[in-house]
């Protein structure tokens, strides 16, 4: 995740100091330009990310993202990119984390890359007494994420920024088995043709909760976003315990995006951390 900005107070003691503390400023305003531009990105897009055309197969895929336009050139050359393959992990303290999503979205559009849900004011999540917005959920399918080198069926995503504009994105990894109730729920508002979207006005009920598993361990790195531009600084968790949905629940995805995988590949760790 991007750091966290803790600036002590600083006190006048001639110009030394007042350079230092204009200094301290200055950089305290570009990290708070970053992650707004970074929170941006990830939730309505910049206009050079609209207009380069993107994709995940063939000359606009995921090899060549990095080569598309000069805003996605971190796709090809960070150093801390999502998704990545989890395993090797280390053992920590990582402390407890308490979601209210409360009930609604605001409505389910499908871009062509995915299909995503759009929360309203209020719901938000708490990691080690830390508070983050939920803004949007959205799903991929198969997943993005291994763990020890296995994919799972679809993964989602819900993305949130804290009061700095700082993200941090929780994954749920869904197997097929028994259907989702909170899915099929979900799948019949969903847009079947790229570029539609739906108002909900009758999903107020919706619980984006529900999605999520009753078991709340995690695991926990620091990578990107997984989409161009792939900025760098996301906090991801990663639920362990996986969600069961229906072959035929995938399939309904897997048809809104034209029967074609929506998964970026996995990345180097280049000596990153997974803890657990």
């Amino acid at each position: 995740m991007a750091s966290q900005a803790y600036a002590g107070a600083g006190r006048y003691c001639g110009p030394a100091s007042r350079v230092r503390a204009s200094g301290r400023l200055a950089g305290k305003l570009r990290a708070s330009a970053q992650a707004t531009t970074l929170i941006g990105l990830l939730v309505a897009g910049t206009a050079s990310a609209e207009e380069a055309h993107w994709s995940y197969s063939g000359e606009t895929g995921p090899e060549h993202w990095g080569e598309l336009t000069e805003a996605f050139e971190r796709c090809g050359d960070g150093r801390n990119q999502s998704p990545i393959n989890l395993a090797d992990r280390v053992e920590a303290e990582l402390g407890s984390v308490r979601f209210d999503y409360g009930t609604g979205i605001q409505s389910v559009v499908n871009n062509g890359h995915t299909v995503k849900a759009r929360v309203g004011s209020g719901a938000e999540m708490t990691v080690n007494g830390h508070r983050f917005a939920l803004e949007q959920f959205h799903f991929h399918a198969p997943s993005e994420h291994q763990v020890q080198g296995e994919y799972f069926d679809m993964e989602g995503h819900f993305v949130h920024a804290d009061a700095d504009g700082n993200l941090a994105v929780v994954t749920v990894m869904f197997e097929e088995g028994d259907a989702s109730p909170a899915v099929g729920q979900l799948w019949q508002a969903m847009p079947m043709e790229a570029g539609a979207e739906r108002t909900l006005e009758d999903a107020r009920g919706f619980r984006p909760g529900d999605l999520l598993p009753e078991d709340k361990a995690y695991y926990r790195y620091n990578g990107s976003l997984t989409t161009p531009p792939c900025s760098e600084g996301v906090l991801w968790l990663v639920l362990k315990e996986p969600v069961t949905v229906s072959g035929s629940q995938v399939g309904l995805f897997r048809e809104a995006m034209d029967n074609n995988d929506n998964n970026r590949p996995v990345q180097p760790r280049n000596a990153r951390a997974v803890m657990e």
